[in-house]
């Protein structure tokens, strides 16, 4: 079994922003040459998520609404005044999606649905340098 690796760097403004990484996971797939196999996504950092939704700004702005009241940002959490941080909804969120997506790559091509797109979604609370490794499996 062969593993392609690549490496996604970007900028984000932290606070649940959403990113769109399709056409980066795209371009490592296509340049590992792998025709059948699994691409794995995965997001470093703790306060970060890798999931899949529609990207639009209807579905994104409900995204964040959900996780607004599932996990609000301004609850008492003890990570906050243990470590005297401000961040620990993050923390919450991004263990509640979870770091990574593995997408089968069906003829060389990722085998996502139309509406479907892979994204990151970073809730730290301010804005962060992010890492993105995708590892395309055959």
């Amino acid at each position: 079994m062969g593993v392609h690796g690549g490496l996604l760097r970007l900028q984000t403004e932290g606070n649940g922003e959403v990113v769109d990484l399709t056409e980066g996971v795209r371009t490592v797939v296509e340049r590992s040459g792998v025709r059948t196999g699994v691409a794995v996504v995965f997001g470093v950092g703790a306060t970060v998520a890798v999931t899949t939704i529609e990207y639009e700004p209807g579905a994104v702005a409900d995204l964040g609404a959900v996780l607004e009241r599932l996990i609000p940002a301004a609850g008492d959490y003890e990570h906050n005044a243990l470590n005297h941080d401000t961040n620990a909804h993050a923390h919450l969120r991004a263990a509640v999606i979870g770091p990574s997506e593995s997408i089968p790559v069906v003829d060389g091509q990722l085998g996502l649905g139309t509406w479907q797109q892979v994204v990151l979604v970073d809730f730290d609370d301010r804005p962060r340098e992010r890492s993105v490794s995708v590892q395309v499996l055959e």
